[in-house]
């Protein structure tokens, strides 16, 4: 088919950012197809640095890019992504970037109404970036979201705007918070509409004209399989599907039209906000891979939990999201460690598991099984082929393939678009 889904194989920030855009060069067509603004990809060319939360990467390149109809969309916050990427000298247009007719809108009351709940949760937060996903994806499935096309009825709007808010005042009420107010909802959006229609469009009939043209789409994911709603270590996930099995239903192709699944991880494993982690590090260890792999969120600055790579999790997302092959980021941090290790496997009263169990009061029971692997004092950092990593960099790389039963088809050595090694080219498969 010639088309390409990346999607995260961990709790995202495996850094689907650098990947997707060495990728888009290959591409025709770029399409987000889940999230929201609380993704952040992070693209470092040269001596600039990109930081995406909304956009599709291909913008940056001038690629055609598409929003597609399974990401929430915050209208001003979108906007505002576009006044930042310009003044880095980004031109985006209506012919480079389009806009899903039927993507659901972020309103203002969606953050306060995150924001409000968790606060009301005290010690039992999520984590949320408090950006309203949740709930607007809430309203999405309840049949009482604000569309993009809503946006060319204003006759209509304020009708749907009240249905919506009376909802949710209704919430708010209950957790002592301060309602907000439907008619200024609604006049903040008739004042955008000119902002944002001329970027609309009806994606699934471009998309199915671009098919028969034989253009090739790269499909772009945000977060990572373990914070898929379904899939994830619930409830501590997002609120959409993040695995390949939402890029149809996300962007208005036929599954048949998704082509080669890429997964993305890092060479050791990570996780922002709250929820169960097997591998987590407390110590000097965790400490200097945080440091040395600048493991701060792109959109809230939060310092990222890090640990040893967890064989177990990453082949459970390669399993559930039909992953053909991964790109292995970050390969470089783990230089100058004595000794790597790998968990191969659970300990659960007594016995071995090799899956992450669902139910969440066994998450935390569970405790990883290691495996240990000599690690190297010799640089990877900038390597752009085989010849140039040692001999135990190389074994870590095929022990891990081994674990997680797929090849690395990529493996990146920095932040740096072309500090890349390409094994198996998944355009060409």
């Amino acid at each position: 088919m010639g088309n390409v889904a990346v999607v995260g194989v961990q709790w995202g920030d495996e850094g689907k950012g650098k990947v997707v855009d060495w990728l888009s060069v290959r591409a025709d067509v770029v399409v987000r197809f889940q999230g929201g603004h609380n993704a952040g990809h992070t693209l470092v060319v040269g001596d600039q640095t990109y930081k995406l939360s909304l956009l599709p990467l291909g913008v940056v390149r001038g690629t055609l890019s598409i929003i597609g109809n399974g990401v929430v969309v915050d209208p001003w916050a979108l906007l505002s992504e576009i006044d930042k990427i310009r003044t880095q000298g980004v031109n985006i247009t209506p012919d480079v970037l389009k806009l899903a007719e039927n993507a659901a809108l972020i309103l203002p009351v969606h953050s306060v109404l995150d924001k409000a709940r968790e606060e009301a949760s005290g010690s039992a937060k999520i984590g949320t970036t408090g950006r309203g996903i949740g709930p607007a994806y809430e309203d999405k499935v309840g049949r009482r979201a604000i569309r993009v096309c809503d946006l060319t009825d204003p006759d209509s709007l304020g009708c749907k705007v009240e249905k919506l808010v009376a909802h949710h005042n209704a919430l708010l009420r209950g957790l002592g918070a301060a309602e907000v107010n439907a008619k200024e909802i609604t006049a903040a959006l008739i004042e955008i509409a000119p902002k944002i229609l001329p970027y609309t469009a009806v994606v699934w009939q471009l998309l199915n004209d671009i098919r028969h043209t034989r253009k090739r789409i790269l499909f772009e994911g945000a977060q990572g399989a373990m914070l898929d709603v379904d899939h994830g270590t619930y409830p501590y996930v997002t609120s959409s599907n993040t695995v390949a099995g939402n890029v149809a239903t996300g962007s208005g192709v036929g599954p048949s039209q998704v082509g080669y699944v890429l997964g993305i991880c890092k060479a050791y494993t990570t996780r922002v906000g709250a929820g169960p982690f097997p591998t987590e590090l407390f110590d000097e260890i965790g400490e200097a891979i945080g440091d040395k792999g600048r493991e701060f969120g792109t959109v809230t600055g939060r310092r990222r939990r890090c640990g040893w790579f967890d064989a177990v999790l990453v082949r459970q997302a390669i399993k559930v999201g039909g992953v053909h092959g991964i790109a292995l980021t970050k390969l470089d941090i783990l230089d100058g460690f004595k000794e790597l290790k790998i968990c191969t496997g659970y300990s659960l009263n007594g016995e071995i598991i090799k899956h992450f169990p669902a139910v969440e009061h066994l998450q935390g029971k569970i405790e990883p099984v290691y495996e240990s692997m000599p690690g190297w004092d010799e640089s990877t950092q900038g390597a752009r082929s085989w010849k140039e990593l040692n001999a135990n960099a190389i074994k870590y790389i095929r022990r891990i393939e081994e674990l997680i039963e797929a090849p690395v088809a990529l493996l990146s050595t920095s932040p740096q678009r072309d500090d890349t090694i390409l094994v198996q080219d998944p355009f060409a498969i």
